[in-house]
Parts: C-alpha cells; structure tokens; sequence
C-alpha cells in the first residue's frame, strides 16, 4: 500500500479549475517532483492536502489513517504525520531562530506551543526535549542555523530563512515532507547544497514531495517526476521521460 494515496482530487475557486481529478500515489521513502507552468495547481495541491483550502470532491489517505484527510483539520494532518513549507518565507520574526524551529514540534506537547516557548511549569519537560529535538534538526544545515540559535529569525539570510522553514516542519516528524519551491532566490552554490540537504532528510526515512522550478533540481533529487497543467495530471515518470514529453514542452513553452 502506498503512503499516500490521493483520489479524483478537484478544487474549483469560482469559475476557475485548479484541481480536476487529480490522483497520485506516493510510496514511502521516495522523493518526487511536481512540475508545470505557473497557475497549473501545484501549490493548491499543498494547500489542499494540508487542510488551508477545502477540496470540492476526492479523498485522501495516508497509510494507517483509516479518516479521509479531506475531512480533517490542518493540526491533525500535521499530527498524522504531513509538514509543508511555503513559497513566501514565514517566520516568526521577533522570536528566536531557536524558538522558530520548535514551534515545529507544538502538534506534540501536552501543554501547547506557547506553554513550551515560555517555560510554564506544565510544560518545562517538553520545552527542554523540543530545544534537544530541534537543535539535531538544525544541526543538518551544519553550523548555519546553530550558530545564530539565540538571534532573532530576521536576521537570518534569505537562504537561511529558507533553511529555518524546513527544519521547523521536520521538527513536527513528519512521514511525508511537502516542499514548495525550496531553492527559490538561492544561488546555484546554496541550491546544490540544498539539494544534498533534502536527500539526507529524505534518508532519515521522511517521504519528500516537492514542487520546483528549476530543473537541474529536479533531475538531481527526484525519483519520480509528475507534470501538471491547468490542473490535470500531464504525465508522471522518470526525469528524462516527463522532461521530454511533448505535452510538458507545449504547457511550458506553447505550441508552435
């Protein structure tokens, strides 16, 4: 059985498709890509699947949830096991690059995110386990998040907000990890670095899905490749198949 398995899934805003009938399967342990044209539905499946838009129609299910995600709020698919990132940066700006990434881990605490950021006696055991839990997390980016651990998160670089965003969803020990457009604005060095930094996440047992632009990611992190345009399934495959199939030319570059 798949990890997740994603039925007919359709989101309409308005008169606009964004999704129509989009299904996938998602294996455990593999890392796969989605492409396609801007407005093609890619970040909707995201928003879709974590519960910040309502599907019109379709089902979800994630391996040992026996629930239709569909039907679930955005707290517990994140308890069942599914983070995400977004394209624009969200950082909590005035906290803690240190406190950032355990606000990844408040689906888990007994006495809720703030009770663990602000030492409540309730819950100073689970402050103390989240500062443990996402210093190792932090610790997968080498020195660069640790060693401004106790700045402020806006002082970090555009790359390193990046880097945050990502350790506080691994922070929430997810099965699959969703990442939107992880390398954008980096520079070829920073993307190939983080490149190497989602495959060794990936190899800590997480599941990745992410949506990218450029190719030469891609190509070098993904297993499986799925297209999107207009919010229909192009073609799925390998890099080399789906980078060449003719309808994934014509939704990016036109008809002749």
């Amino acid at each position: 059985m798949a990890l997740l398995t994603v039925r007919s899934l359709t989101k309409y805003f308005g008169g606009l498709t964004a999704l129509n009938g989009f299904s996938l399967d998602v294996e455990a342990g593999e890392i796969l890509g989605i492409i396609g044209p801007n407005g093609s539905g890619k970040t909707t499946f995201f928003n879709v699947l974590t519960g910040m838009h309502r599907a019109n129609g379709g089902e979800v299910y994630l391996s040992g949830i026996k629930a239709n995600l569909l039907e679930t709020k955005t707290h517990t698919i994140i308890r069942h096991g599914i983070a995400r990132t977004f394209q624009n940066q969200r950082p909590f700006n005035n906290l803690s690059v240190l406190e950032n990434v355990m606000v990844g881990g408040h689906s888990r605490t007994r006495g809720g995110v703030f009770s663990a950021l602000f030492g409540l006696r309730a819950a100073r055991r689970d402050r103390e386990r989240l500062k443990g839990e996402a210093r190792e997390v932090m610790a997968i980016f080498g020195k660069r998040l640790l060693s401004m651990e106790d700045a402020p998160a806006w002082n970090l670089s555009y790359a390193n907000r990046r880097r945050l965003e990502i350790a506080r969803a691994i922070v929430s020990k997810p099965r699959i990890l969703l990442l939107d457009e992880p390398t954008a604005g980096m520079n070829p060095a920073e993307s190939l670095q983080l490149v190497k930094n989602i495959k060794d996440i990936n190899r800590m047992g997480i599941a990745v899905i992410v949506i990218e632009h450029d190719m030469r990611v891609i190509k070098q992190l993904c297993q499986r490749v799925v297209a999107l345009d207009h919010g229909e399934k192009v073609v799925e495959g390998a890099y080399s198949e789906v980078r060449n199939n003719p309808r994934v030319i014509e939704a990016y570059l036109g008809k002749d």
